[in-house]
């Protein structure tokens, strides 16, 4: 799933490629992409294109007489522009929506058959903020803001770092890089926390956006998004389970939940001990390790 960084730069893309452009027609491909009704979807057509934000994980379209149209992207959309002078390049069926300006085409596809990703327009700010979960900006937000929201309710840091009523715009992959980036086990309780463990997670958060911020706009120069994906070679932990830790060297563990797993150094992070991995721990039941060296036998 796109998250704070991929978003930001996408915002970027967009808007230097359709700010100040007029939205000529959208074509909808797909039955299940449009989630709104009232207004119609016609009414943007051939409106201009005021500016483009982000709520949350969102990619928000905003046109004049307040409209906005609301892109959520999930864990399989993705946005590719083209302009009049290329072709596609993409599988028709993966092709959810597409948006043609003066300039070129945006086209809104998913590579899954779910069908999660969407559009809504609404209108007016209340419905835009009816959208959003209200989670704070992690790069804005205070060390006091940042220790409120985290301890709001007594969970593992994994799930309030992820939490969008908590923090805006962070989910399994880049919370698997802070937590590394801050030597927290992702399953220790946010009451539990420290004062010096508060410092080292507010920090690494801000330092971890900030950077995956800066690396994929140097990736993307003046063009747009191509590559975005949640597995990235320069990632410490995230996607990397067997591989070594850039830091100690161990391999990094990993936690398979639901449709996601989470990644972490053991070393690092747990003081050895492995977390128990759900899908094999019930399986290995008294035989499952409990630390590293174990592990290694």
């Amino acid at each position: 799933m796109p998250e704070l960084p991929d978003v930001v730069v996408y915002i970027e893309a967009l808007t230097r490629h359709i700010a100040g452009q007029r939205l000529e027609t959208i074509h909808l491909l797909s039955p299940f992409v449009l989630r709104s009704v009232d207004p119609p979807i016609d009414i943007v057509h051939g409106r201009i294109v005021r500016g483009v934000r982000r709520v949350g994980k969102r990619i928000v379209l905003e046109f004049d007489h307040d409209l906005f149209l609301v892109i959520h992207l999930m864990i399989a959309g993705r946005l590719r522009w083209r302009t009049p002078d290329q072709k596609p390049g993409i599988g028709p069926k993966l092709i959810l929506a597409s948006l043609d300006f003066p300039n070129g085409t945006l086209f809104f596809t998913e590579a899954s058959s779910k069908k999660r990703a969407s559009m809504q327009l609404v209108r007016g700010g209340a419905a835009l903020r009816a959208l959003d979960p209200g989670g704070i900006e992690p790069l804005d937000a205070s060390l006091q803001e940042f220790h409120d929201a985290l301890t709001r309710e007594n969970h593992t840091v994994k799930r309030a770092l992820t939490d969008p009523h908590l923090f805006s715009g962070i989910g399994n992959a880049y919370s698997d890089e802070i937590l590394h980036a801050a030597r927290l086990s992702p399953l220790k309780l946010t009451r539990s926390l420290t004062d010096a463990e508060f410092l080292r997670l507010y920090d690494a958060t801000r330092a971890t956006l900030a950077l995956w911020i800066d690396r994929l706009r140097n990736e993307t120069g003046g063009g747009f998004p191509e590559k975005v994906t949640a597995f990235r070679d320069a990632m410490a932990v995230h996607g990397r389970f067997k591989q070594p830790c850039p830091v100690c060297g161990s391999p990094v563990q990993r936690i398979v939940y639901a449709e996601n797993e989470c990644n972490y150094c053991a070393t690092c992070q747990t003081a050895g001990r492995l977390l128990a991995d759900r899908s094999l721990s019930r399986l290995l039941k008294g035989d499952w390790p409990k630390s590293i060296d174990d592990l290694n036998q």
